[in-house]
């Protein structure tokens, strides 16, 4: 009888071991593809490691890192957001419109003083802050999919910029001559070694990373966002104030893909009204991989960000080794899927 019971208790202890292991590739799935994506890149060319390169991956990280936490939170609610990228165009345009060089040539408005530095990002923030607010008007109150509701600001949005930027005397060209106290917060950095310094703008995108992480984990909105992606008839019941949540969350994206647009303007030294176009699906797409459910409910920013930075030493570390872009993309495409795959298997091993 004994001789029985040590066999199926190995095999149990086994299955309770694959089954554990399974569950860890599944949640830390995202985490081991970037440590291997780093390795690999790393084994080809040992110099993709130098301070230089890392901060070059993370001063190119940042205005997506802000645009992730805007459209991830969205995402846990169980919505999207198409609208996104034009939003952070008419931001760049905005503010780098209002704060051009009074000397410069092409100035949009040539006799107007120069405004304090605040006062135009504020602006652009609060133009994409009132788009949020339309989209969450139709999405909690017309009860319009968030798909086609924000599928329809993208277009309206991209027309008001288009129309913003195309003034006389100039038309429709690229805004330059952008004052330094704007693009120092894109290009300037903290530290008093040029080799070791970090850029202002990846600070300011941690702050801002570290803002979203305390509202969704230490904040009744942030329990409140989690609760209507889990399920948002039965927190509808359970008292939680759906419509204004929802409000909320898509009014504090607006704002963040308004100083992300700023930051973006700082960081290249100008805009036009193309600014931002495809951003919102870059963004998706790195929640999606950081672990943000398609299906709302589950998403975290440290995930957020590590999907960012995913898709940013794609983009700058196989190119650093020189590998075909054709190829990065197909690699782009292939951790997409697998991500949500990942995400579906996580579901389905829960039911």
């Amino acid at each position: 009888m004994a001789e029985e019971v040590v066999p199926r208790d190995r095999r149990v202890l086994a299955q309770e071991r694959n089954k554990k292991l399974k569950e860890f590739g599944l949640n830390y799935a995202i985490y081991i593809v970037f440590l291997i994506l780093i390795l690999a890149i790393t084994v080809q060319e040992p110099s993709f490691l130098a301070w230089q390169n890392i901060r070059n991956i993370l001063s190119m990280s940042a205005t997506r890192i802000i645009i992730a936490m805007g459209i991830g939170g969205i995402l846990i609610t169980g919505g999207t957001d198409l609208s996104a990228g034009r939003q952070v165009g008419f931001a760049a345009v905005v503010a780098s419109s209002l704060l051009q060089y009074q000397d410069y040539a092409r100035r949009m408005y040539p006799n107007m003083a120069d405004l304090p530095l605040w006062l135009p990002i504020l602006i652009a923030v609060v133009v994409c802050m009132i788009i949020g607010l339309i989209n969450g008007i139709i999405i909690a109150y017309l009860k319009v999919p968030p798909f086609i509701a924000t599928l329809g600001t993208q277009v309206a949005t991209y027309g008001a910029c288009s129309i913003y930027f195309d003034r006389p005397p100039y038309g429709a060209q690229p805004i330059g001559g952008l004052r330094k106290d704007l693009t120092t917060l894109g290009s300037g950095f903290l530290g008093f070694d040029g080799t070791y310094s970090i850029p202002y703008i990846v600070i300011i995108a941690f702050i801002i990373a570290a803002i979203i992480w305390v509202m969704h984990n230490k904040t009744r909105l942030g329990k409140n966002v989690y609760a209507i992606g889990g399920n948002s008839e039965a927190a509808r019941v359970s008292g939680v104030p759906v419509q204004r949540t929802l409000l909320i969350v898509y009014c504090l994206a607006g704002a963040l893909y308004g100083l992300a647009g700023t930051l973006e303007a700082a960081r290249t030294g100008g805009a036009t009204n193309n600014y931002g176009n495809g951003y919102e699906l870059d963004a998706i797409a790195a929640c999606v991989v950081g672990g943000v459910s398609t299906s709302g409910g589950i998403g975290t920013v440290p995930g957020m960000i590590i999907g960012v930075l995913i898709f940013s030493i794609i983009s700058y570390g196989l190119t650093f080794i020189n590998m075909n872009p054709y190829w990065q993309q197909i690699i782009k495409g292939a951790i997409i899927v697998a991500a949500v795959a990942i995400d579906i298997r996580k579901y389905l091993s829960k039911r």
